[in-house]
């Protein structure tokens, strides 16, 4: 198996926005990703969370069918990423490992070899740089 990684992709408004999710969810059809688990969270402008199934977006249906009965993403973290909110938005919450890092982590694995640490760079430092 190859690194697995809990994302989370807020969008301004309480709707997801359907261009970025079918590009997000291509990586999956391009077998880049393999997708474990999902939810979609809100955040009212009340300020109330709230979390659903894919299965309740016409453009996300179908895509956890093949999954285990397991669920790996819970209330404690939808909280945590509601926290990352602003009011008025929402949220993919995706757990995927990284297929295309999967020969290498078997073989790292197989020298003894372990991830230790992982840190994300946001595109905005990157770009600075």
């Amino acid at each position: 198996m190859g690194p697995v990684e809990f994302i989370v992709l807020a969008f301004p408004e309480e709707q997801l926005r359907v261009p970025a999710v079918e590009a997000v969810m291509g990586l999956r059809k391009a077998g880049v990703v393999r997708l474990i688990d999902g939810l979609v969270a809100t955040k009212t402008a009340a300020g109330e969370v709230m979390a659903a199934e894919f299965d309740e977006f016409m453009e996300l249906r179908g895509l956890l069918a093949h999954r285990e009965a397991a669920r790996l993403i819970g209330p404690e973290d939808v909280r945590e990423a509601a926290d990352l909110l602003d009011r008025g938005s929402c949220a993919l919450l995706l757990v995927v490992e990284h297929v295309w890092a999967e020969d290498a982590a078997i073989a790292v694995r197989a020298a003894g070899g372990r991830i230790v640490g992982s840190v994300r760079i946001p595109v905005e430092r990157v770009g600075a740089a």
